[in-house]
């Protein structure tokens, strides 16, 4: 029954996730917002909507351990898997300075969770400044791009929203908004139920299991957008979705979750789990910033030491 419920609500997960961005791309458009702002936060929110659901229904649940596993495993799920998955697909290219800002930003919130975890709670307070973080990059990053629309990085932003196809009514819209929440609720619960009692059976902590089972689950419509955009050849939203997705977790999913209730961290997390977080940022980032390309021997070493990873987790007894 538990991988009956596990899989089901990986399901929900990725068919609500995905009438969450489509219809909230629709309403946006009908309402004529730019494709800059709703690639920027609409598509970023929308794509993130799994992990927030998920961690704050785990932390509701004095799940703490699902709650911090989920962020901090889906943030190396996404540079490891799912950059390692599209470049093995088709090699990635990108131009260095659509990156710059926002992979900066992507290690700038990993540090500052690491800071943070070591105190074993992530409060009240913490989630506040890490809140106020997602406005002021939101806010800086619209207001710069604003400015110079021929920015790469602007560009990035507004193929992101280029690449969601939705319906044309907003009514229509609407209602998959409506069907995409209610699939996230349901599914969050099915699969955080299915998560616990695998953990159970295997022996191994709930942190394990968020790390990974849960982390992947929640990162499905990021793999999926990925992926298709790896196939279109569309690198930069592939990159963009990664990178977006990953401070949005830390800073919006974390820092709201945080704030509705405290979440406790353990040690596990704190010393190890959120260093390889901040490791893959920081492997990944020169690859982007620099070269401006991730091949697909760099998508092989990726996927690699993600498998790497995981066995070591679960070897561990963790």
């Amino acid at each position: 029954m538990m991988y009956l419920f596990t899989a089901a609500g990986f399901a929900l997960l990725f068919g609500g996730g995905e009438l969450l961005v489509r219809g909230a791309v629709a309403i946006s458009r009908r309402f004529a917002v730019s494709p800059l702002l709703i690639g920027m936060t609409v598509v970023a929110w929308c794509t993130s909507a799994p992990e927030l659901v998920v961690s704050l229904g785990a932390a509701l649940e004095g799940r703490s351990d699902i709650a911090v596993g989920n962020i901090v495993g889906s943030n190396i799920f996404n540079v490891l898997g799912v950059l390692g998955a599209a470049a093995v697909i088709a090699p990635i290219a990108v131009r260095p300075a659509s990156l710059r800002r926002d992979s900066a930003w992507m290690i700038g919130s990993s540090v500052a969770l690491l800071l943070i975890v070591q105190t074993g709670v992530i409060g009240r307070a913490a989630g506040v400044l890490l809140a106020i973080g997602v406005a002021v990059y939101v806010w800086y990053s619209y207001r710069v791009e604003t400015k110079d629309p021929g920015q790469p990085s602007a560009e990035v932003h507004t193929h992101e929203s280029e690449e969601i196809q939705g319906p044309r009514s907003a009514w229509v819209g609407a209602a998959y908004v409506a069907g995409g929440l209610a699939a996230l609720v349901i599914g969050s619960r099915l699969l955080i139920i299915g998560a616990t009692e695998i953990a159970l059976a295997l022996g191994v902590s709930e942190a394990a299991v968020g790390l990974t089972l849960v982390a992947i689950g929640t990162s499905l419509p990021e793999l999926a957008t990925s992926i298709v955009a790896a196939i279109r050849r569309h690198s930069d939203v592939a990159v963009g979705n990664v990178v977006g997705s990953n401070i949005f977790n830390i800073l919006g999913i974390l820092g709201l979750t945080a704030m509705v209730r405290p979440i406790e961290v353990v040690e596990r997390i704190a010393t190890v789990d959120t260093w390889v977080m901040l490791v893959a940022a920081l492997v990944v980032t020169p690859l982007l910033v620099w070269r401006g390309r991730i091949g697909r021997l760099a998508g092989v070493v990726f996927l690699a030491a993600y498998v790497v990873y995981v066995t070591t987790l679960f070897a561990a007894g963790v």
